[in-house]
């Protein structure tokens, strides 16, 4: 038996309302059908079945229910009208929906999943060590955080979005600093992309240092030209005359049920771009740190924030000087059998692999590059120089992507170190289904490091 919830979505849904069932109470659904409609403050959202069962509903169309409480119950035949199954054999029901922003639901979280984000909670930097007062807070938070801490530091900082002043973020990332910093610093922008990178690239080149949030990065290809042919090549083409120091970030990542269109890591192409500095962390220690040093750099930089990650938490230092610099990557875990090298929220997929990796006698190490451009290659290659064998994993598709360069990289300078070829993991080559079954069946999964560890060791089993 599994409850059906009425979803979040967004920080500020506290209610939604039931507009129509899509199949009809008594109704034998199977995972992945479309059970409902729901009109949210957002959008409306179609309401996939999690479990395989017949379906018993509990409201009416029209009614508004409060977040997470139960809409429907999918059991057998024999569940009584106050939910409860003549035949249960207890089992929890189902997670509730979380909110993954965007104007879209994220499923249910799955155990792995759960896994990943303890893992996450668990990780400390090396630059963790000895850096006074820390504070517990989410990666969301973290970002917040740097952001505010710059903001107060630096009168040319500014933020610049769709939607982040009096709405506050899709993600309330921005929550009250219009109230805090007035319209001059907190701007909301019309709804073009291209705008306002032709706006931050200006004001950048006028000595001002503006952050831009997109709603998500994918939207930030309707500005790839700003971007790749003016922000990227300006310090360049003026011979060094203008500096472009600002920040383009924003939600990626892969997993989080957004659909082709929203849900790809397009990372490794910023990375490919000379004139971009390109980072990604997967902590939120990291994610406050590479954030100061990104709103500090002379340079353009496109800090890639996952949205699956949002919702971590971590020990993140209170000190405002708090600096994790660009280019330098981490070794998030210390062993001497296998190198993984990953990024973003690969290296928690990779951390939660090496624990049960550990459990079978395989020590691996794991290093965060959490730099994409530039990158610390000398760090990977003294790992493997010490294991003998690597792997690298990212959320992307297979083809053309970071694991393809550091492979590569691994494979120049190391290859006398090496007892066997470097294993890649990544993505499906496909565009990202919409359906939670699909989904799931291409996006990198712990079971896949384990996996590609295995082969590059030799070991099945």
């Amino acid at each position: 038996m599994a409850e059906v919830i009425m979803p979040k979505m967004g920080d500020a849904m506290e209610e939604g309302t039931l507009l129509q069932w899509l199949k009809p109470d008594g109704a034998t659904v199977s995972i992945g059908d479309v059970i409902a409609e729901i009109e949210t403050d957002k959008s409306n959202v179609e309401v996939e079945a999690e479990e395989a069962g017949v379906l018993h509903t509990k409201v009416q169309p029209g009614a508004t229910v409060p977040v997470g409480e139960p809409i429907a119950i999918i059991g057998d035949a024999a569940v009584t009208s106050n939910g409860a199954s003549a035949s249960s054999n207890g089992a929890a029901p189902a997670a509730p929906l979380a909110s993954s922003g965007e104007g879209a639901v994220a499923p249910a979280t799955t155990k792995e999943e759960k896994d990943i984000l303890a893992v996450s909670a668990a990780t400390r930097s090396g630059e963790m060590k000895d850096v006074g007062e820390t504070v517990n807070i989410s990666y969301r938070e973290a970002i917040r955080m740097a952001l505010g801490e710059e903001l107060d530091r630096d009168e040319n900082v500014f933020l610049l979005g769709e939607e982040i002043g009096q709405y506050q973020g899709t993600f309330k990332i921005t929550e009250n600093f219009l109230d805090k910093y007035g319209p001059e610093r907190i701007v909301d922008t019309p709804i073009s992309e291209a705008a306002m990178v032709g706006l931050t690239t200006g004001a950048a080149m006028m000595g001002m240092r503006p952050v831009i949030e997109f709603m998500t990065l994918n939207f930030a290809l309707v500005a790839w030209d700003q971007i790749i042919n003016h922000t990227a090549k300006i310090l360049y083409m003026s011979g060094g005359q203008y500096n472009v120091p600002c920040v383009l970030r924003g939600p990626g990542g892969v997993g989080v049920q957004l659909s082709a269109q929203h849900s790809q890591d397009l990372a490794h192409w910023y990375a490919n771009t000379p004139g971009l500095k390109v980072v990604a962390p997967a902590t939120p220690a990291d994610a406050k740190g590479l954030l100061k040093a990104a709103i500090r750099d002379n340079n353009p930089v496109v800090f890639t924030e996952h949205a699956g990650l949002y919702g971590s938490k971590g020990d993140v230092p209170t000190d405002p000087e708090f600096i994790v610099p660009i280019g330098v990557a981490d070794v998030k875990r210390k062993g001497k059998d296998v190198t993984i090298i990953s990024y973003s929220r690969g290296t928690i997929i990779s951390l939660a692999a090496a624990e049960q990796l550990a459990a079978e006698g395989i020590d691996a190490e794991v290093i965060d590059l959490r730099s994409l451009m530039p990158f610390d290659i000398d760090t990977i290659i003294e790992s493997v120089k010490k294991t003998h064998h690597a792997v690298v994993v990212q959320e992307q598709w297979l083809y053309y992507g970071i694991a393809g360069e550091f492979a590569a990289q691994i494979s120049e300078k190391a290859f006398d170190y090496l007892d066997a070829p470097v294993e890649r993991v990544a993505g499906a080559f496909v565009p990202m289904p919409y359906s939670r079954a699909l989904e799931q069946l291409a996006v990198t999964h712990e079971a896949d490091v384990i996996a590609a560890v295995k082969r590059t060791l030799a070991r099945n089993s």
